[in-house]
């Protein structure tokens, strides 16, 4: 049963700095994608960033570009979303997500992604 597990987050001052971390387990085939969303209250869940471990390409929501940027280490099967310059506005539930990527095609389509972690909350006070 694949799990997905974020971990990081917390509360910072608007300038501020995050990173939050992600790992899927459970799979006997390779998770390729793995990505970040985020929700607010009231708001539809949004794509941050995404990458495709195999081919390293990533993508990036509009508003979290040059301030965002994901990462990952394959050998621990993890991925990492370092926030920089933080606003109140990022505050959300950062949510992982991981899928197969048979099509190696990345997005930010909800209905793309089969697995979803618990999520983790992100704050930033101005």
């Amino acid at each position: 049963q694949v799990q997905v597990v974020e971990s990081g987050g917390g509360s910072v001052q608007a300038g501020g700095s995050l990173r939050v971390s992600c790992t899927a387990s459970g799979s006997l085939y390779a998770l390729k994608c793995l990505g970040w969303f985020r929700q607010s209250p009231g708001k539809e869940r949004e794509g941050v960033a995404a990458i495709n471990s195999p081919t390293g390409n990533t993508i990036y929501g509009d508003s979290v570009k040059g301030r965002f940027t994901i990462s990952q280490d394959n050998d621990k099967n993890t991925v990492y979303l370092q926030m920089n310059n933080l606003k109140p506005e990022d505050t959300a539930m950062y949510y992982c997500a991981a899928d197969f990527c048979l099509l190696d095609i990345l997005s930010f389509d909800l209905d793309a992604w089969n697995y979803w972690g618990q999520g983790t909350q992100v704050t930033v006070a101005s």
